[in-house]
């Protein structure tokens, strides 16, 4: 067991109930086509961090996919909502004896292993590593120890997420990663690095 330990949430991959908003221009078929490379990216950046890896399931563990249990143990969130499935995620990984917990989700192509290698560096003279969404949420969260609170009240989803955890964890060192851009909206997919043309769309209504 290492002392460090990386969280990764992911939803079950199946058709019509992964990046609703994003089908809404693309159809589910290609939604789930999207995520599905989501989550081969996610899996590709992050096989090879020096730490203890984890993959919670939103719905339900799968033993064959991508996710190996060579690299990864798998677990399965807890019902409630976004902030009470982080808060005990980490409170489980805390009670097995981890010292650094970073929490990511499957949503970014723009995500890199450097990116949380160095959140996981900046712990060592920091509360709390965090890293900005460009829909004002975060897609990272570094923690030594828990803190309830900041999984508490929130409107998750919106875009005030990020602006009330920071105001929670005032008075504790918390180091800015950067802001990155979480895939939620075509328009999201359009800014990334995501190769659309994969999708050979012929024609689509924006509604996002």
């Amino acid at each position: 067991m290492k002392t460090d330990a990386l969280l990764i949430f992911t939803r079950n991959a199946e058709l019509g109930k992964v990046k609703t908003r994003l089908a809404k221009t693309i159809g589910n078929e290609k939604a789930l086509v999207v995520y599905k490379d989501l989550l081969l990216h996610t899996m590709t950046e992050t096989h090879s961090i020096d730490c203890d890896k984890f993959v919670f399931y939103d719905s339900g563990i799968v033993e064959d996919d991508i996710w190996s249990r060579e690299f990864y143990q798998k677990k399965l969130q807890v019902n409630g909502d976004l902030g009470q499935r982080m808060h005990d995620a980490f409170e489980i990984l805390f009670e097995m004896g981890y010292q650094n917990c970073i929490i990511v989700g499957s949503d970014l192509f723009d995500l890199k292993a450097i990116i949380i290698e160095t959140a996981f560096k900046k712990l060592i003279n920091h509360d709390v590593a965090i890293g900005p969404a460009e829909d004002g949420g975060y897609y990272l969260l570094g923690l030594k120890k828990g803190h309830p609170a900041i999984f508490q009240n929130k409107d998750w989803g919106k875009d005030s997420v990020f602006k009330a955890t920071m105001k929670d964890l005032k008075g504790q060192k918390v180091c800015l990663l950067d802001t990155l851009n979480d895939i939620d909206t075509f328009a999201d997919l359009e800014q990334s690095s995501y190769d659309i043309a994969v999708l050979n769309l012929t024609s689509i209504t924006k509604r996002d």
